[in-house]
C-alpha cells in the first residue's frame, strides 16, 4: 500500500539530513576500500584474466579469416581454360578449417620453378623465358595452425600499452569480486531511510541483487561479445578492410559491457523495492510501460556501444525484466510482520 502524501518517509529515523550525508560518505568510504581490496586481489589474477578475455575477439578474428578464406576458394577460377585446378576439395579446405584448426592463403606458383629450386624437377641449364609467364602460374594453399597465424594475433602499440591493460584488467576483476560488498552498502544506506520493518527487505534484495549483477555480467562477457564482434567485423569484409584490433581498445569495450548489463539487471529488483516501500504503485508500472519501453531502450542505447546488437541484447532482456518486476510486484506476497 502506498503512503500518504502527508507521511515523511524518514519521519520514524532520528537522523538529520547530515546525518544522512554522513552515513553516505561512510557507505562511499567503505565501498571504496572493498574495491581497492578487490583491485588488490585482481593485480593477481590479471594475466590469466587477459588471456581470457582475448579468446572471444581472437574467435571472432579467426571466423573472419576463415570465411573470407573459404570465399576467396570458391571464387577463384583457373587463369586459362582447362587450366590447373586447386589442389583440394571444398570439402577437404572446411573439414581442415572447421575440425583441425588450421587456417589457409591461397596463392600461385610456377610449379617448375619450385620443383627446379627444391632440385626434384627440370633442368638448372633450361633457358630462362624472356618475359613472365603469368597463365603458367599454379595455385597452391598454405596452410598453418589458426593460433599461429598472425591476422589473429591481437597486438599492442607502445610500451606502457600492456601496462595499462594490467591495471584495467585488475579494476575490472576487481569491480566483480567486490560487488557483493560494495551491494550491501548501498543497500545499507538506503535502509537508514526506511521505516523499521522495511528494513527486513534488505536482507532479501542483497543476495538477489549480487545475483542479478553476476547475471548480466556473465550474460555479457560468454553471449554477447561473439555475436556483437561477428557483427562489427562484417562491416570491414563489406568495406574490403583487414582488422588489426589493438587489445586496449577491445578492453575499454569489455569494461562498459558487462558492467552495464550487471546494473542493468537491477531493475526488477528496483521496482520491487519501490513498490513495497510505497514509493510506486504496481497499476503505475502497468499503466505506463510503453514510456518504460522507450527509456529503456534509450537508456540502453546510453550504456552500450554503437551498435544495433549490444542495444538489443541489453534492452530485450531489460523489458522482459520489466515486465517480470510487474508480475513479482503484483503477485509476491509482502514479509510477515515480526512479532514486537
Amino acid at each position: 500500500m502506498a503512503r500518504l502524501d502527508d507521511e515523511d518517509l524518514f519521519q520514524s529515523s532520528t537522523m538529520t539530513f547530515g546525518e544522512h550525508l554522513e552515513e553516505l560518505r561512510t557507505c562511499l568510504i567503505r565501498a571504496t576500500l572493498g574495491l581497492a581490496l578487490g583491485v588488490l586481489v585482481g593485480f593477481f589474477v590479471a594475466r590469466p584474466f587477459v588471456h581470457l578475455i582475448e579468446q572471444p575477439l581472437k574467435r571472432a578474428l579467426a571466423n573472419y579469416y576463415s570465411n573470407r578464406a573459404i570465399e576467396t576458394f570458391d571464387e577463384w577460377k583457373p587463369r586459362v581454360t582447362d587450366g590447373p585446378p586447386l589442389p583440394y576439395s571444398r570439402t577437404e579446405v572446411l573439414d581442415a578449417v572447421e575440425n583441425h584448426g588450421l587456417s589457409f592463403e591461397l596463392r600461385e606458383i610456377h610449379a617448375d620453378r619450385l620443383a627446379r629450386a627444391l632440385g626434384t624437377g627440370g633442368s638448372a641449364a633450361a633457358e630462362e623465358p624472356a618475359r613472365f609467364d603469368k597463365d603458367a602460374l599454379v595455385p597452391v594453399l598454405l596452410w598453418q595452425p589458426m593460433v599461429k597465424d598472425p591476422r589473429v594475433s591481437i597486438t599492442t602499440l607502445s610500451a606502457q600499452e600492456a601496462f595499462g591493460l594490467y591495471v584495467k584488467a585488475a579494476i575490472l576483476v576487481g569491480i566483480v569480486l567486490a560487488s557483493p560488498w560494495i551491494f550491501y552498502q548501498l543497500w545499507s544506506f538506503v535502509a537508514a531511510g526506511l521505516y523499521p520493518h522495511e528494513k527486513r527487505y534488505i536482507h532479501v534484495f542483497l543476495p538477489i541483487s549480487t545475483g542479478l549483477f553476476l547475471a548480466g555480467v556473465l550474460l555479457a562477457f560468454f553471449f554477447v561479445f561473439d555475436f556483437v564482434l561477428d557483427y562489427l567485423l562484417q562491416f570491414n569484409d563489406w568495406l574490403g578492410l583487414d582488422p588489426d584490433p589493438r587489445i586496449t581498445e577491445w578492453m575499454g569495450f569489455v569494461l562498459i559491457l558487462p558492467i552495464a548489463f550487471g546494473i542493468g539487471f537491477q531493475l526488477p529488483l528496483v521496482m520491487l523495492f519501490l513498490e513495497r516501500v510505497g514509493i510506486v504503485e504496481a497499476a503505475t508500472y502497468a499503466s505506463q510501460w510503453r514510456l518504460a519501453v522507450v527509456i529503456i531502450f534509450v537508456v540502453s542505447a546510453i550504456l552500450t556501444p554503437a551498435d544495433p546488437y549490444s542495444l538489443l541484447f541489453l534492452a530485450v532482456p531489460l523489458c522482459l525484466l520489466y515486465f517480470g518486476g510487474l508480475a513479482i510486484c503484483r503477485w509476491l506476497p509482502p514479509l510477515a510482520p515480526r512479532d514486537a
